[in-house]
């Protein structure tokens, strides 16, 4: 990236962002971000760009989930090791119908941002800017809460450091046992409304059982109590993202330090925009997000400038179409990427795509829905003899009420018990380990079908 420096979004045009009204306050928060250490390392990010690669090749899967938006009042150890546990059960059992590794990616210690369907928004008659996500402005609906405030991103990096350290050490110091997370999900397929997803985890049991037969336990195999997780979040406040800039000493790269994966939203994809220019000078692994509005001729201008060297593992693109659409848009996505010979993870977030109004009034995401665009997916790239690489999608470990369906069968009456999304409804603990039971009987089925080919 001779040709690019991480200023060079400035002179670009620029969406999603706030307007700082006090220019001064936000220079001097952006050169004290610019002395912090980064969030994340060089290293990590290399290591998860290569694990990437795998999964663009069907030689692993990528798991990629979390909040909607991080919320600084919501902040707590409780919530990121539930989120954090809920995601350990999806990977053990999509890892066991894809037979292949899981690329655990959490929407966690930055995911504080978040772009609006319009500028402002109107209750009661009074019309005040939208709330963009708690580093940006407050979520209480007054004058004050709204206008936009630099201070902010000093506390998303605080929160987003401590989230990390947590993070790490859930992962690295037995928490993650392969053992105890198999435990917590049979508790799941014990419930009455669960008895279809039994079988699968009585044969994850076995396997368990005759490994720790074999003497392979967490003591003898420390691989067996201890998982790689990285974080991601949206690119999106600018300002943030480039005092977390840092060069790589090891190897000259400039690497993005807030996050191991940072992706451009499907609403700042503009192929001149200020995102897009940002994004392609980082060596970090970057998701794009693709919806009905993206066209084959940006989609080839986006990778090229994206991912220039075609390297497997940076570029990720994100489906969300709503379902019903996918058979519309997703076909011609993959053409083009298959012209262009470009190297790829195909993920699907069936999230983003699905949001409607309630009787009730509340914002939810049926999950019928939201199975319906995976399967639709999956089926697409098993008629295209492409790789489903991935899933996308916003969870949360705690038991809330957002979503409508599930086995829990949450209906739009109950939406108002334990409605606590900042923004958009996440799918609860239930939903979460119910669609990873749903994906790994996708996954299985297509590993049946290239064992078929290969034994014909």
């Amino acid at each position: 990236m001779q040709d690019w420096v991480k200023t060079a979004w400035r002179s670009k045009p620029r969406v999603q962002m706030p307007v700082y009204t006090d220019e001064a306050a936000l220079t001097a928060v952006e050169a004290q971000l610019a002395k912090y250490p980064p969030l994340v390392f060089a290293g990590e990010t290399r290591t998860l760009k290569s694990q990437l690669a795998a999964a663009s090749r069907g030689e692993a899967f990528l798991l990629q989930g979390g909040d909607c938006a991080e919320s600084f009042a919501e902040f707590g150890a409780d919530l990121i090791r539930d989120t954090f546990k809920v995601m350990l059960q999806m990977s053990m059992v999509l890892t066991f119908g894809a037979k292949v590794p899981v690329v655990k990616v959490g929407r966690m210690a930055g995911q504080f941002a978040k772009p609006r369907s319009a500028p402002t928004e109107t209750i009661g008659g009074v019309e005040l800017p939208s709330y963009r996500g708690d580093i940006i402005n407050g979520f209480d609906f007054t004058p004050e809460a709204r206008i936009p405030d630099p201070q902010r991103m000093l506390q998303a990096y605080t929160q987003a450091a401590a989230s990390l350290n947590l993070l790490r050490a859930f992962s690295k110091g037995g928490f993650a046992d392969i053992h105890r997370v198999h435990a917590w999900t049979l508790g799941f397929t014990e419930r009455d409304e669960a008895e279809k997803y039994r079988d699968m985890a009585s044969r994850i049991q076995d396997t368990l059982d005759f490994i720790k037969a074999a003497g392979m336990t967490g003591k003898s195999n420390p691989d067996l109590q201890t998982v790689d997780f990285y974080t991601s979040h949206e690119a999106l406040l600018l300002e943030y993202e480039e005092a977390l800039t840092r060069v790589d000493s090891t190897s000259g790269q400039t690497i993005a330090g807030s996050g191991h994966m940072i992706w451009i939203g499907d609403r700042t994809r503009q192929p001149d925009g200020a995102h897009v220019e940002f994004c392609r000078g980082v060596a970090n692994p970057i998701g794009l997000k693709c919806g009905p509005t993206t066209t084959p001729e940006d989609l080839k201008v986006l990778m090229n400038k994206l991912n220039p060297e075609n390297e497997a593992g940076r570029l990720t693109l994100i489906a969300r179409f709503g379902a019903g659409k996918v058979g519309d848009n997703l076909p011609r996505l993959i053409k083009t990427v298959q012209d262009e010979g470009a190297n790829v993870v195909w993920s699907c977030d069936p999230m983003h795509g699905n949001v409607i109004k309630s009787s009730t009034g509340y914002k939810t995401r049926p999950f019928d829905a939201i199975l319906s665009e995976v399967q639709d997916f999956f089926a697409i790239h098993r008629a295209e003899g492409t790789v489903p690489g991935g899933v996308h999608v916003e969870m949360t470990g705690k038991d809330v009420t957002e979503c409508t369906g599930g086995v829990r069968a949450v209906t739009d009456e109950d939406l108002s018990d334990r409605y606590h999304t900042a923004c958009d409804p996440r799918l609860n603990a239930s939903q979460s380990l119910e669609l990873a039971f749903l994906v790994a009987e996708e996954l299985s089925r297509r590993k049946q079908d290239q064992a078929a080919v290969v034994n014909a």
